[in-house]
């Protein structure tokens, strides 16, 4: 199978040509995941992204698939259970991509602090039942105030009182959703990037039956028909409703701006991802974490009004950052200057729900008599389904007081399907760790529609169980087969590093990376091999594309940037068989993208 712009060309020809069973619209990790799931049922189905696949919010989360030990504070108990096992069943179908990485949350004793060191235990213990983790090597610990410092110095020890480890992973947002994308089109779906819905097609009863789409790269418009039209457009999923003129649902999203920096290891080193209060009693949290030879930290939490295409990284966020990580790290002195890139993006927040997200939540207390009740509650529920009704029980006679306002860090994750009454269906809202469940139920919804109105039957697949590309791997034996791909490479030359490098970014599809064995000119092997695997198989159509979301150029490879991206370009170049117009149009568009992430203006505007 290929995957590159001549499969393109052919996809949106067959799906302009049929009549389909399923038609998406949007290519990130929500939508990935309902076009991997349908395809793999045998079902007629394209996707059309306006942007690149994973562009819009998709490769710009936390880059971590997160459990959620927060919402415990917050009585969510059993969104924790559902988010923990989904983590695992991500981890299942996507071994090479999601990696565990235990996390640190130092505890201080300070106003709005989320746990005391008794809380984060009980909490973490929860935790890790909920996750299945009890008496395995990744089980919580505590550690007291020394042993965190001794851990990371660098944290400030001023009101310290120790500190919890408990499981999370880490994660590759964009990787995930282009393996996703990759499968579904192996399994005869139809992916399409750079295609945006303009209209919404009705047939005379009234009854959604297509859409009209711009060709981005061509400016050709074209329709596609389908029995079936889902919107999995994330923060757009309120613009695209309001295409289609029969549409009878209440706009529903608010979208909030995450923000993340990233400096070099040495001006801020933690072993480990360490997440923590902000200290300004606003109920947000921070993270930061370790990632290639860099450190990250994010994120704010802002409601935005923008432009949805364009969320930025502003002065504000930079200072309010800035100020968290250096409060917390007194020792790191981390200024503008010290950030070598950046990422803003938008959460697909649903507005009115009420609740907490892992980075915010209400700040009311809780007594410790209280929160052993629910823990004691749910310990039964685990043993016992039936027992439910006693764990929401235990909640509603915690003694607690709850700010009834909803601040944007307040706003569920929670997802939503609905179906307009023209039959346009919506899924909309929750997070990466959620996006095979939210599939799931999609599937249902759409495998009852087409069984009921157009008498097509399809049996669905366990999704549980089915791996994305490069996703071929024993989820118990990861690192070891990883090493063992790695050693295909390093027989083709490439030393330990690099070798290890491919294995972690291709997993199973590290084979096929090695057939693309044309060396590039100014390239090192390693990035040969890459990209040539992802002009050919990753349906790479620009520099940009290939920099920030196929590879972490952009943000966590800084420093090897400028000395490849010409040759890359130069190679793009003859393989599209560009003009010198188009080369340097592609060219500007990553030197935009690179300049916004250096936060080149406000470095400019500081001197």
């Amino acid at each position: 199978m290929t995957f590159s712009f001549k499969t393109r060309q052919t996809n949106i020809q067959q799906a302009k040509d049929q009549t389909l069973d399923l038609l998406v619209i949007g290519g990130g990790i929500t939508g990935a995941g309902v076009a991997v799931q349908a395809a793999a049922a045998g079902m007629k189905i394209a996707l059309v992204e306006m942007q690149d696949f994973a562009e819009g919010t998709s490769s710009r989360s936390t880059k971590l698939v997160h459990g959620g030990i927060r919402y415990l504070k917050t009585f969510d108990v059993e969104v924790v259970a559902d988010t923990v096992k989904e983590r695992a069943n991500v981890q299942k179908i996507a071994p090479h991509i999601p990696k565990p990485d235990p996390m640190l949350m130092p505890i201080y004793d300070e106003p709005g602090a989320t746990f005391n060191l008794f809380s984060v235990k009980v909490a973490m213990d929860l935790y890790d039942q909920l996750a299945g983790v009890t008496g395995t090597r990744y089980a919580n610990y505590l550690l007291t105030k020394e042993e965190v410092l001794a851990r990371e110095p660098q944290l400030s020890a001023d009101n310290l009182q120790g500190g919890g480890v408990y499981l999370d992973f880490r994660n590759n947002d964009a990787r995930l959703v282009i393996e996703n994308i990759k499968q579904a089109q192996a399994d005869g779906g139809m992916m399409i990037s750079r295609a945006k819905v303009t209209d919404i097609l009705h047939d005379e009863t009234g009854r959604a039956i297509g859409a009209t789409v711009e060709d981005l790269v061509t400016g050709e418009t074209f329709t596609i028909h389908a029995h079936v039209i889902i919107n999995t457009t994330g923060p757009w999923s309120d613009k695209v409703r309001n295409l289609d003129s029969k549409n009878d649902l209440p706009e529903q999203m608010r979208p909030t701006k995450g923000v993340h920096l990233v400096v070099n290891r040495s001006k801020l080193s933690v072993p480990q991802p360490t997440y923590f209060d902000t200290g300004k009693n606003d109920g947000r949290m921070v993270f930061v974490v370790p990632r290639e030879e860099k450190t990250y930290f994010g994120t704010t939490d802002t409601d935005y009004h923008g432009d949805l295409n364009h969320p930025q990284v502003e002065q504000s966020d930079v200072d309010y950052l800035l100020d968290i990580v250096n409060h917390r790290f007194p020792e790191a002195h981390i200024k503008l200057e010290d950030i070598e890139s950046s990422w803003a993006g938008l959460r697909p927040l649903i507005s009115g729900n009420g609740g907490s997200d892992y980075n915010g939540g209400n700040n009311g207390t809780m007594t410790e008599e209280s929160f052993q009740r629910v823990v004691h509650a749910v310990e039964h529920y685990l043993d016992n389904p039936s027992t439910r009704d006693k764990v929401e029980q235990a909640i509603q006679e915690v003694e607690s007081s709850i700010d009834n306002s909803i601040n944007p860090s307040q706003v569920s994750r929670g997802s939503s399907l609905e179906v307009s009454q023209d039959g346009l269906l919506t899924l909309a809202g929750g997070k990466i760790t959620d996006y095979r469940l939210m599939a799931e139920g999609a599937l249902a919804k759409i495998q009852e529609i087409l069984a009921k109105d157009f008498q097509k039957t399809y049996v669905l697949i366990d999704s549980t169980v089915y791996p994305v590309s490069g996703g071929k791997i024993n989820p118990q034996r990861v690192d070891e087969e990883l090493a063992e791909l790695a050693k295909l490479a390093e027989a083709k030359g490439l030393n330990e590093k690099d070798a290890l490098y491919l294995a972690h970014l291709y997993g199973s599809n590290l084979p096929t990376v090695l057939t693309y064995e044309e060396p590039i000119e100014g390239l090192s092997a390693r990035d040969s091999y890459s990209l040539n695997y992802a002009l050919h198989e990753e349906s790479v159509l620009t520099p940009t594309d290939y920099f920030m979301r196929r590879t972490n150029f952009i943000l966590f490879i800084r420093d090897e940037l400028d000395a490849i991206k010409m040759p890359v370009i130069n190679k793009m170049k003859a393989f599209f068989n560009w003009t010198e117009e188009e080369t340097a149009k592609h060219t500007a568009d990553l030197e935009a993208v690179v300049a916004e992430s250096d936060l080149k203006k406000l470095k400019e505007l500081g001197q």
